[in-house]
């Protein structure tokens, strides 16, 4: 993932007013390692409804707006980006608006999510014995590739889906 600015994030929402956008409290970016990242997501500590995920559709940087609990509700089940298994990792609830006319009659879309938005540490990781029963390291580096890949299509999907007019 390339490296973010504020104004970079503040310009790129696709679901936000444009006052969402400027409202929206951004984290601190100097110790983020954007190299390792598929996509950034963080929660607005002003406004506990409000989360938001950054991320690259094609050549352009893509911010969305997601809703979910105060508290985003962590249940024992299957994040539907980084698809983790792995006890202990929870995932939450979160909805984004459409963007455009469908969002403004209320139309939106949603997904499970890791609760801490940590997907690209999930994919990173070595696999359990039940994943890869090997090994071979060309074949834990594929897998980790495959994970990756997997994690940064999926979410782009959805971000094209929050897009679709």
């Amino acid at each position: 993932m390339r490296t973010l600015t504020e104004s970079i994030i503040r310009s790129s929402f696709v679901n936000a007013s444009k006052g969402d956008a400027s409202r929206a409290q951004v984290p601190d970016l100097s110790g983020i390692d954007f190299e390792n990242l598929d996509y950034l997501g963080w929660h607005d500590a002003k406004r506990p409804r409000q989360h938001y995920v950054a991320l690259e559709v094609g050549d352009e940087t893509v911010c969305l707006l997601l809703r979910g609990a105060e508290q985003p509700a962590a249940r024992k089940m299957l994040c539907g980006w980084c698809e983790d298994v792995v006890d202990g990792v929870a995932a939450a609830s979160f909805v984004a608006p459409r963007a455009g006319a469908r969002g403004r009659r209320g139309n939106s879309i949603g997904t499970s999510v890791c609760a801490d938005f940590r997907c690209s540490r999930n994919v990173r990781r070595e696999p359990a014995a039940f994943e890869v029963r090997s090994q071979d390291p060309a074949l834990l580096a594929y897998h980790r590739e495959q994970r990756i890949a997997g994690l940064r299509a999926r979410v782009e999907a959805f971000a094209r889906a929050v897009m679709a007019a």
